[in-house]
């Protein structure tokens, strides 16, 4: 972390390359208020952006703390290995066509690993890389345009894109941004790691990561443990939802879980917040800027429209979220304050019966803070003809937060209606100043606690070649060795069927072997009787029969599927089962290992949990027995963890007397 300290903090910086890049980096750092030494390094030029131009970094006066590579992906690399030698601090390496260049002839992966080697010990930032604006300490590594100013303390916005970056950047929301770094291809200095170096600058009030890929899974885990320890959240806007299912699946788990399962549930485990869009990435950061992590989800809604209040109700159904009622000294202190023409509700239409009178809006909006109210909002749209009638709400709030101390905000419904002068004086009264309704409610559901839960390391994933598909009775062979509960069975010819079962009690499933999905193909009878079992297994036709008892007293139908997700690990879906788990699509997905309690939880967000806890009179599920053929599949995935490549239960059976596994998959490598 100290190299990259010297980088991110430098006092030397030499800028090689003479073009318009280069010129701009010398520009950019000296228009933010750069006191360090500058050095252009370029053979021929005589100046570079009014600065006198050394011809080779040789001639430098000494190693620089940084260097900006503003030069072809060829001479980048033999600069790097010039720079290293001569123990400068680091490089940003601007080049592209590396790694993320994906022709098939290219040579972007043999340069990328040329690169790195010249690197040694010395950090890089990119290649790709657009550099970084440090606004803590007047440090500007950027060849662009940029709309960061000085501040003392801040968030931290690291990106994989350096487009996103520059907009972000400008960004009039007053949010304070103290850092904004791109990482380009991080071939060899991770998007962890300068996350995890950002953490030891007290300065430092909230990280933002935008993330096209994870990498190094090790060094996410270690940066959220760092970052709880510090008490700084991080959150993310993830790029891959909208990805495809893996096309080579054949399991139902591996469509259901799609691409991005296994990133939401690595984000989860990490307690990293996820949001979907800019605007709410960054109105997060300013509420945590502010207010620091919140201590609950309960909203307290406040406005002089019932319109309003009803639209912010609405919005807030589908997210995790809540409108606590209000107590007996809330109501009471409201009807003080809004006399007997106001109907008391949270949200809370107050009518504008008080409006311009600072003391009687301070004195109602205040009753509205609760210990249950982790966030109360104010909602209030600032016209940009003549907002000076407004002056009135705007004091009212930072009364608000005067005298309660409790976390309080401004929202407009409309982002545009949020002037940027009165954000930052409501900013730097504590109070959030939100620009957008949906922005503001998404920041509050991503402020609130995160489980807190310390996990295993996720078991990584194997580079295994799946080449062979388990048979039913294969599959619940080998996941019985674990602890898997499976019915009682035989594996027959069909002109042996009828003698085979004689030990079984029926009535019977009867399934045909070899196919992957047996009953789109019509290869599964269930509640056949002994004397049908002939008949019923010549009409399957397949070679072999599966023969099983029933399970029986069933109350609900699981889905347990595993899938190994190259990027994040083996993905664990637990799911409403049985032949319509593909429309029902209610599936949550966890990384193994899993504890019993996440499990546990996990099964609690299904919409079929109730019939799991005992539904409209009927008995409840054996959850202990539920849980421990859940931890057989994990176990059987973590002992298998090198071969194995999707496993599924579906439906397993979950009955007031335990759970039994009725149909089981496995896909695996055969060696």
């Amino acid at each position: 972390m100290k190299a990259l300290k010297r980088v991110l903090t430098p006092a030397s910086l030499a800028v090689i390359g003479g073009g318009a890049w280069c010129a701009e980096v010398i520009r950019q750092a000296r228009k933010l208020g750069y006191s360090g030494q500058i050095w252009p390094v370029h053979p021929k030029a005589d100046q570079v952006a009014g600065e006198a131009v050394y011809k080779s970094i040789e001639d430098l006066p000494q190693a620089p703390d940084v260097a900006f590579i503003g030069i072809n992906r060829h001479a980048t690399i033999e600069t790097v290995k010039v720079l290293s030698t001569l123990g400068a601090g680091g490089a940003v390496c601007f080049a592209s066509g590396f790694t993320e260049a994906r022709a098939e002839d290219d040579q972007g992966a043999d340069l990328q690993e040329q690169l790195v080697a010249a690197a040694g010990d010395m950090p890089i930032l990119g290649p790709n890389c657009y550099g970084f604006v440090n606004a803590l300490d007047n440090v500007a590594i950027w060849p662009d345009q940029h709309g960061m100013r000085p501040v003392e303390r801040g968030v931290a916005i690291l990106t994989q894109s350096s487009n996103i970056a520059i907009n972000m950047t400008m960004q009039r929301r007053a949010l304070p941004l103290a850092f904004m770094l791109t990482c380009g291809n991080q071939a060899q200095t991770h998007q962890a790691d300068i996350a995890a170096a950002l953490l030891d600058d007290d300065r430092i009030t909230a990280i933002g990561v935008h993330i096209e890929g994870f990498g190094d899974l090790r060094k996410w885990e270690a940066l959220a443990a760092k970052a709880r320890d510090r008490g700084v959240r991080i959150i993310a806007l993830k790029m891959g939802r909208s990805s495809h299912a893996q096309a080579a699946t054949i399991s139902h788990t591996a469509s259901l879980a799609g691409g991005d399962a296994g990133a939401q549930a690595f984000l989860d485990r990490l307690g990293i917040a996820r949001l979907n869009d800019i605007p709410s990435f960054l109105e997060t950061l300013k509420l945590l800027h502010i207010t620091g992590e919140l201590d609950g989800n309960g909203l307290g809604m406040i406005s002089c429209s019932g319109g309003e209040a009803s639209l912010a109700a609405d919005m807030a159904e589908d997210r995790d979220l809540r409108f606590p009622a209000l107590t007996d000294t809330q109501r009471a202190n409201l009807r003080d304050a809004l006399g007997p023409m106001v109907a008391l509700a949270n949200p809370l239409d107050y009518h504008t019966y008080i409006w311009r009178d600072t003391d009687a809006m301070t004195r109602a909006w205040k009753s509205l803070v609760g210990q249950d109210i982790a966030m109360t909002m104010a909602v209030v749209d600032y016209p940009h003809t003549d907002a000076t009638d407004w002056e009135c709400a705007t004091q009212a709030a930072l009364n608000c937060v005067a005298e309660t101390g409790r976390p309080f905000a401004v929202t407009a419904t409309l982002p545009e209606l949020m002037p940027e002068d009165v954000a930052r004086r409501l900013r730097d009264g504590g109070v959030v100043p939100f620009a957008g309704l949906h922005e503001a409610l998404a920041a509050s559901e991503a402020a609130a606690p995160r489980s807190h839960e310390v996990a295993d390391p996720v078991l990584l994933p194997s580079d295994t070649n799946a080449d062979q598909i388990l048979t039913e009775a294969e599959a619940k062979d080998a996941l019985a060795e674990f602890g898997m509960p499976v019915p009682k069975r035989v594996v027959a010819c069909p002109q042996d069927a009828g003698q085979a079962v004689h030990g079984l009690n029926g009535p019977f499933a009867v399934k045909g072997v070899g196919l992957a999905h047996k009953s789109e193909h019509g290869a599964v009878r269930l509640g056949i009787e002994a004397e049908e079992i002939d008949a019923t297994a010549l009409d399957i036709g397949t070679p072999e029969i599966l023969i099983e008892e029933m399970a029986t007293g069933g109350v609900a139908e699981l889905l347990v599927g595993v899938t190994r997700d190259p990027a994040h690990g083996y993905v664990l879906t637990l799911g409403a089962g049985g032949i319509l788990t593909e429309i029902l699509r209610d599936t949550v997905s966890l990384l193994i290992p899993a504890s019993r309690e996440a499990v546990r939880t996990a099964l609690g967000q299904l919409a079929c949990a109730p019939l799991l806890a005992g539904y409209r009179g009927k008995s409840a599920a054996n959850i202990v027995a539920t849980l421990d053929a859940v931890e057989a599949v994990q176990s059987y995935v973590i002992a298998n963890a090198t071969t194995v490549d999707e496993v599924e239960v579906n439906p397993l059976i979950c009955s007031a007397d335990g759970a039994v596994a009725v149909d089981a998959l496995i896909r695996k490598a055969s060696s």
